[in-house]
């Protein structure tokens, strides 16, 4: 199969896997599925709590690839190299990039990476290595393998994983739904998230929700559109969801902890395009039950996913309660966010 070069990357790889690769998604579910939700038997793994990482072998070398399509190769050095060593040319690898700490995972750590200075990242390095949890494989010796199903790609990704070693590792599968339910109940203990459900039958669609997931937490995703408060020390989380094709705001969090502000402040931007929200609104838009009616000033940012845990339920188009942020996810795109269910 004729190979192709990507974005000055090299080539090896095949002919429709021009660089950024394009993933596949998930879908959320609320409830453990059933047999023959999904083409096949069902195959349950971990929900990794990292960035999602395309990991693609060429002639030269190894790079690394977020969802959105930025190249991570300079944030984890170690992984890149592990997988130029380990993984011969012609593979592109979909997995997670994670790093253990005290017996579980630190998504934190994964975000200092990404705002790093060269001197702090070689430190990072040092002290909080990262690793790398292969979960599919898209290329084999140069072919393109996302058309296969996903019981033979799994195949292969286990032949190439035979005799890994860390800072490399192949994810856990199970088609036995009492194990994992199992894995369900006690793996959030050391940060796994959940569930992602495959059937055996699929093969890799690029930006496709095929897959399904089941989180442990009750926790969502929304956009920050706006913050109350300075931009550089915002007080409270002003949320909003797409709905009917625009971003609308849905409620407001509770006010933030001093860590979790500054952590927020490091990815707000100010709005530089046409917002869709005013810069003053009625209370009761923040919050239905209300805190006040007196007009609440809106500091307009570019939308940032951050995720939130939601005390009720979603009405459809409100939170009945104020949200509280958990941490930042400037690694998503807005974009894709999805309404909680209902």
């Amino acid at each position: 199969m004729a190979a192709k070069a990507a974005g000055g990357v090299g080539a090896g790889l095949p002919e429709g896997l021009a660089l950024p690769v394009q993933v596949a998604l998930a879908r959320a579910v609320e409830v453990m599925p059933r047999s023959g939700m999904l083409p096949g038997t069902l195959l349950f793994e971990p929900k990794w709590d990292g960035y999602r990482c395309v990991a693609v072998r060429n002639n030269t070398g190894a790079t690394l690839w977020s969802r959105q399509g930025k190249d991570l190769t300079r944030y984890f050095p170690e992984l890149a190299s592990a997988i130029a060593a380990a993984v011969p040319p012609g593979v592109v690898i979909d997995g997670e990039a994670v790093i253990w700490a005290g017996g579980r995972l630190d998504f934190s750590a994964l975000q200092q990476r990404l705002s790093a200075g060269v001197r702090t990242l070689a430190g990072m390095v040092r002290e909080t290595p990262a690793n790398y949890v292969a979960f599919d494989v898209l290329a084999v010796a140069g072919h393109d393998a996302r058309a296969l199903p996903l019981e033979r790609r799994r195949q292969l990704l286990e032949q190439l994983a035979d005799g890994w070693e860390p800072p490399l590792s192949l994810s856990p599968a199970t088609t036995d739904p009492d194990e994992a339910a199992r894995w369900f109940e006690d793996l959030p203990s050391t940060g796994i998230e959940g569930l992602v459900i495959k059937g055996t039958g699929q093969p890799y669609v690029p930006g496709s929700r095929s897959w399904l997931k089941l989180k442990h937490r009750e926790t969502i995703e929304v956009i920050c559109g706006a913050v109350i408060g300075p931009i550089t020390r915002p007080l409270e989380v002003v949320a909003g969801l797409i709905i009917d094709g625009e971003l609308r705001i849905v409620g407001r969090s509770t006010p933030l902890k001093t860590a979790t502000a500054k952590e927020l402040a490091r990815s707000l931007r100010p709005a530089t395009t046409r917002h869709p929200w005013p810069p003053v609104v009625k209370g009761t838009t923040l919050d239905r039950f209300n805190r006040g009616k007196e007009p609440v000033a809106l500091t307009l940012v570019e939308p940032v996913v951050v995720e939130v845990s939601a005390d009720t339920a979603w009405s459809g188009r409100t939170f009945r309660h104020p949200l509280r942020v958990l941490r930042v996810r400037p690694e998503l795109d807005p974009a894709e966010v999805e309404l909680p269910p209902c």
